[in-house]
């Protein structure tokens, strides 16, 4: 039964470690987006092709994240990362 409750304390700790680097992610991508970067620079592309698939899912799925020019779609998926640390993390403990 030690197995199982190891098990799960370790997916939990790794899962809320991906969620503060997909949060810290998000936030460079954002700041990032602030400076009108460089299509074509491989860090660019890399944070939107990390970033870009979830935050157009949000977009999609909530007319409200766009709200004329002000893009909420990373402030909605860091609330949704901030919930799951909360809940689900503790959970798997």
């Amino acid at each position: 039964m030690f197995l199982i409750s190891n098990f799960l304390e370790a997916f939990g700790t790794i899962l809320h470690r991906a969620l503060d680097l997909y949060k810290l992610v998000i936030v460079i991508s954002v700041l990032i987006s602030w400076v009108n970067p460089d299509p074509f620079n491989p860090l660019v592309r890399g944070l939107r092709a990390v970033t870009e698939p979830l935050l157009s899912l949000i977009r999609r799925r909530l007319p409200f994240a766009i709200l004329g020019f002000l893009d909420l779609s990373p402030v909605i998926v860091l609330l949704l990362i901030w919930f799951a640390q909360l809940f689900l993390v503790p959970s798997l403990f």
